[in-house]
């Protein structure tokens, strides 16, 4: 709930700098275009070409305007929502790697289960005695602290009745 609150509150904020950039830009370019009909357009000496060389000069102006406000919603996607989910992503492939036959798991589902194999892209996980699943290395959301079992139990089994 905090991390939607920041992600929120950077995108209002942004949101505001990009406003107040349009409508001085809007001004800028308001005041440009009331500058040379003040000083006419007829047959003068050079007043008015200058004030149209000023003009182009100050549309390029107008573009650097909107670059920042983009620049900054950028930043704010990287460090608000690409940088935290690559982060996670890290520590799910950490995870993953790091289970062994015999560990406890937790799969994305709910089950509890004790790793009995570990193959190329799944395991192969007890559920409760002579229960086995195979699930996708994906499936995994927590590994859990082995506890020793009782005599003829399961792991899974000894975990069930914790609870």
């Amino acid at each position: 709930m905090l991390k939607a609150a920041k992600i929120m509150a950077a995108t209002a904020a942004a949101w505001a700098i990009t406003m107040y950039f349009e409508i001085a830009a809007m001004a800028g370019e308001a005041g440009e275009v009331a500058a040379p009909s003040c000083g006419g357009f007829g047959g003068g000496g050079g007043g008015g070409g200058g004030d149209a060389a000023a003009a182009g000069a100050e549309g390029g102006g107008g573009l650097m305007g909107l670059m920042f406000p983009l620049a900054l919603f950028a930043l704010i996607f990287y460090f608000f929502i690409i940088r935290p989910q690559k982060k996670r992503q890290k520590q799910q492939d950490n995870l993953i790697s790091s289970i062994a036959k015999g560990d406890q798991v937790v799969t994305i589902g709910g089950f509890f289960g004790t790793v009995q194999e570990v193959r190329d892209d799944s395991f192969v996980i007890e559920l409760a005695k002579d229960v086995r699943v195979k699930i996708l290395k994906s499936a995994v959301s927590t590994k859990r602290v082995a506890q020793a079992p009782a005599q003829g139990q399961t792991p899974a089994q000894a975990q069930i009745e914790d609870k």
